[in-house]
């Protein structure tokens, strides 16, 4: 009985121990949701970043309740196709995030990207707080000034809505679906030139 009570509470101290992990990892992170074009490519890009936690596919910015991947193809419920990115600001920056959002699509061609045309292709950035927005609107004036494109930038700076996670065939869908020809001919030539580009940034 005496040796049932230990085991007892040493499990109640672990359990209690990988709470509390669980919290501080938690408190530690922070939210973007990005949409830059399918999602398919957007999340397997950003999934390869040190300091990304999490990436989900999903939907934002539309008034139709719990929508469907069939009903956000219309282009009338209003949602983006968006990626949801759980991140560790003390690894990778908000900041940071979005220099690999603006050169990993074109932000100057309104509702398309590619051959891939509507409202749910929109190049937008869902912030969460007033920081990010700052941060956002301050980069979005430098890049036009700079002259990075010979068009002004159209991407859509709006606070952040419901997030609607996409189906599950959609989560981690580059990855699961290497031979489809999409994922072939856009998605991996995308990723090629991003992994070129963001060497140093990248996981091991």
């Amino acid at each position: 009985m005496k040796l049932k009570l230990v085991i007892i509470g040493l499990l109640l101290s672990t359990l209690s121990q990988a709470s509390t992990q669980s919290e501080m990892e938690k408190k530690n992170t922070e939210i973007a949701t990005l949409g830059a074009g399918c999602f398919w490519c957007v999340e397997t890009i950003f999934e390869e970043l040190k300091g990304v936690i999490n990436v989900e596919s999903g939907y934002m910015g539309g008034e139709t309740l719990n929508p469907s991947y069939k009903d956000v193809c219309t282009g009338e419920t209003g949602h983006a196709e968006v990626c949801q990115i759980t991140f560790d600001p003390t690894i990778i920056s908000f900041e940071e995030l979005l220099e690999v959002f603006w050169q990993i699509h074109n932000p100057t061609t309104l509702n398309r990207q590619g051959a891939d045309v509507g409202t749910q292709y929109r190049s937008v950035i869902f912030y969460h707080n007033d920081n990010q927005k700052q941060i956002a609107e301050d980069l979005l004036k430098s890049l036009d000034k700079s002259g990075a494109w010979d068009d002004p930038i159209v991407t859509e700076i709006s606070p952040a809505k419901e997030f609607y996670k996409a189906e599950n065939y959609h989560q981690d869908y580059y990855n699961l679906n290497k031979s489809q020809p999409y994922c072939s001919f856009v998605i991996k030539p995308k990723i090629e030139k991003f992994k070129k580009a963001f060497e140093s940034k990248l996981k091991k």
